[in-house]
């Protein structure tokens, strides 16, 4: 069998206290879970953060205190979102690459959220393109429909992203497509040689069903307070540790052996280390 990558979204930007009293908000409080999410097996970190107040930000400053307190706790690979929050500009969402993170997120299309809606336009991801590659920084390919991924396969033509290319398949987001297996087979069978993926099932019963599906199409996995709070239904879980302790569990049972940081930085091809600015 082969080596699975696990990444743990340790809060996001939607998801409250409200909605799960465990949910990791301060630069400390996110550091410490994606070091026990760590511990657990997960090998990337998918980082939002938040401000004084709890609410989504993009704040660099914010970005470096978090993945310097994250850095000194472990080698996690730090993926960095540039999808920020409903209503942020595009200035606002390519703010973190700046601190030349290894990974960050690009989304590669205007999304359905909920009521609301995030723009990318083909202009919109070219400009967030040419901030990657300036700070050297690996995109992960999120998409959320069939078409996203055919606009990546336009901007590959067209020599804006390497190989090894990372896809995130987002599946069962409010107003998006929804997750079961004949979905994400449509997915995988879409993307182009030369790449990796991993599957995000949004909601409970989406997220531990994604988990099952990523295995057995040979995909990786990712779980955490972002996409789902619950750890069975109505049982809100303890941490995002807990996910990735189950997720690892289910993928050695099925005879896969988890990636290790180290292991997927050769996979993706990425430098050894984050460098601050």
């Amino acid at each position: 069998m082969y080596k699975i990558a696990i990444t743990c979204a340790v809060t996001g930007a939607e998801t409250t206290r409200d909605d799960n009293p465990n949910l990791p908000v301060t630069p400390y409080e996110i550091a410490l879970s994606a070091f026990e999410a760590f511990k657990a097996g997960a090998a990337i970190i998918h980082l939002h953060v938040r401000d004084k107040d709890g609410l989504p930000s993009q704040d660099a400053n914010v970005f470096r205190e978090t993945m310097r307190l994250i850095r000194d706790k472990c080698n996690i690979i730090i993926e960095v979102t540039t999808g920020g929050a409903v209503g942020m500009t595009l200035q606002e969402r390519l703010e973190p690459l700046k601190l030349m993170p290894e990974m960050g997120s690009l989304d590669c299309g205007t999304i359905n959220f909920g009521d609301d809606y995030i723009i990318n336009t083909i202009p919109m991801i070219k400009d967030t393109l040419s901030a990657f590659k300036d700070n050297k920084v690996k995109p992960t390919l999120e998409c959320f429909d069939l078409s996203h991924i055919d606009t990546t396969k336009v901007l590959i033509g067209e020599g804006l992203i390497e190989p090894p290319f990372h896809y995130g398949f987002v599946l069962n987001a409010a107003g998006g497509v929804r997750y079961d297996v004949e979905t994400l087979g449509a997915f995988v069978h879409r993307i182009p040689e030369n790449s990796y993926w991993t599957v995000m099932g949004i909601g409970g019963k989406a997220s531990l069903s994604a988990i099952y599906g990523a295995i057995s199409f040979g995909g990786f996995i990712r779980v955490g307070f972002e996409d789902n709070i619950f750890y069975s239904k109505g049982v809100i879980a303890d941490s995002n540790a807990q996910l990735v302790e189950r997720a690892a569990r289910i993928a050695n049972e099925y005879g896969c052996e988890i990636a290790t940081p180290e292991e997927v930085r050769k996979m993706f091809g990425l430098k050894s280390d984050i460098l601050f600015s």
